[in-house]
């Protein structure tokens, strides 16, 4: 059972941030979803003691890496749900019972949270290392058109972590890091005419599209910059022709002097809300 069908209190800043969602998406998407648990909840005792608090407390655990999705980006496509896991590495002298970690957007815990990605365990599996120390490991689903119900979600995100040590003591910050969560990306390419002669003119057409979580489907990505790139039949390497604005629609097209057989593909860096795409190459033979 996710965390979050057994979070029961909601907060009154939290309720009227659900208040603020339009009904269309409070009915198809479960405004219950965008309840963030606090420590007290999460780890069922009212003994949490916040990263923020002015006065150190030397008893609090110690957070010393929090990973999410081994460090990469979380891209979300269409209709796939995307699993990946979070780790926390935390001590204390009473040794680590268990952690936390969600992913939330917005500007304010309390008041402005539109997105929640949270937990899909009740408990996370601790694997000690000595006494003190321990690696907790958590795994969260996001599903596009459901946790990832607007497009406006894609980019940067909020991670919270949170560590419940061995005499209940609880390490609680809602701001730990951040992490991205994009719309996934493709890249098409074609070049022709297929066969070619020696110095005759190649257009190479292509489109960049990414997922739109609102209708599940793909479209084009309007005035990006994409690299045309070449490589030698004989070699492993691209080396970039020139530089291609989509358009309207996302598609590509500019024209080469045909020289030797080789590929040729677009090449996409990415944005924060998209990630980086290379299309496949398409071989030319130069007549």
């Amino acid at each position: 059972m996710r965390i979050r069908a057994s979070v029961a209190v909601v907060t009154g800043a939290l309720a009227l941030a659900a208040v603020a969602v339009p009904a269309a998406q409070a009915d198809s998407h479960g405004v219950a979803d965008l309840n963030k648990p606090s420590s007290a909840e999460r780890f069922g005792t009212s003994s949490a003691k916040s990263a923020f608090r002015a006065a150190a407390v030397a008893a609090e655990p110690v957070v010393s890496k929090v990973t999410v999705n081994s460090g990469k980006d979380v891209v979300v496509g269409t209709t796939a749900a995307k699993t990946f896991t979070v780790t926390v590495t935390a001590s204390h002298a009473s040794g680590i019972q268990d952690a936390y970690v969600d992913l939330w957007h917005g500007t304010d815990v309390e008041n402005d949270v539109d997105g929640l990605l949270m937990p899909n365990e009740d408990a996370a599996t601790c694997t000690a290392s000595g006494t003190t120390k321990a690696t907790c490991k958590l795994t969260i689903t996001a599903v596009p058109g459901t946790d990832l119900y607007m497009n406006a979600l894609a980019g940067t995100w909020h991670v919270t972590a949170g560590v419940l040590a061995g005499d209940n003591t609880i390490y609680w910050n809602d701001f730990y890091s951040t992490h991205r969560v994009q719309r996934a990306s493709q890249l098409t390419v074609n070049a022709s005419p297929e066969p070619v002669k020696k110095g005759k003119t190649l257009t190479v057409t292509g489109k960049l599209s990414r997922a739109n979580w609102e209708d599940g489907k793909y479209h084009g990505y309007t005035g990006q910059s994409v690299k045309l790139q070449f490589r030698k039949k004989s070699s492993n390497t691209y080396s970039t022709v020139k530089t291609v604005k989509t358009n309207s629609t996302g598609n590509l097209t500019t024209t080469v002097k045909a020289s030797v057989d080789g590929y040729y593909r677009y090449s996409f860096a990415g944005t924060s809300t998209t990630p980086a795409v290379n299309a496949t190459g398409d071989f030319v033979d130069v007549k």
